[in-house]
């Protein structure tokens, strides 16, 4: 199975106007997985509040990440990285990349990103042993942090990992550490800081701009 990065460029321009409502539609979730409310050495997901050796730098990391994610820098990003035209290599040897990095952002973690892959896709396996194409998510949810590595342009941890938000319309307060998008400079630009920004509501998530990171670009690869 190979994680192939070179092809043809992909429309990645999205004009600034209010972006319509196509097509909605309704998800309806069947019931069939549940959320744990502990991860599995019995602690709370994500608490940013708790005190911990990563508490100070976790936030130092939102800091940084919430001052970049800008409109200008996700539309330069998009453009930079939609070619795909970096690396051409199997997903195993990306997940060999991952062995020398650990995500700043995540409170909860503190192994090699090698490890939280197979980690979770074993523990999705046992959970759902019927579900391989859940297996596969779980081995590959966070393979977009090769970023990170100089083969695929050696980003900054803002830049690639952390939680993911719309850009180009009004920070959400529900983000971690909410108070950092204030020195963002699409915080006080009037196109971007309403409620729908540059969207309009129901637009559908096809039609809205992401932060950068990891994310958007396992999105593009796949």
């Amino acid at each position: 199975m190979a994680m192939v990065i070179e092809q043809a460029p992909v429309g990645l321009e999205l004009e600034e106007k209010k972006i319509s409502c196509v097509g909605e539609k309704e998800m309806v979730l069947d019931g069939g997985f549940f959320k744990p409310e502990t991860n599995s050495f019995g602690h709370t997901f994500r608490d940013y509040d708790a005190e911990s050796e990563r508490k100070k730098s976790v936030e130092e990391f939102y800091h940084a990440q919430h001052v970049h994610q800008s409109v200008e820098f996700v539309k330069k990003m998009r453009s930079e990285y939609g070619s795909l035209n970096r690396v051409v290599m199997s997903i195993w040897e990306s997940c060999e990349l991952l062995n020398e990095f650990v995500d700043e952002s995540d409170p909860d973690l503190d192994e090699p990103q090698i490890e939280h892959l197979l980690q979770t896709a074993e523990a999705i396996r046992k959970d759902y042993p019927n579900e391989d194409w859940l297996h596969l998510t779980g081995l590959i949810h966070d393979l977009g942090k090769v970023l990170l590595h100089p083969s695929f342009g050696q980003l900054p941890q803002w830049a690639v990992v952390g939680d993911t938000f719309p850009v180009g319309c009004a920070f959400d307060e529900s983000n971690v550490h909410h108070k950092y998008f204030e020195e963002n400079p699409d915080y006080n630009n009037p196109a971007y800081n309403t409620k729908f920004g540059i969207y309009s509501e129901g637009c559908g998530l096809d039609n809205v701009m992401m932060s950068w990171g990891h994310d958007d670009y396992m999105y593009l690869v796949i």
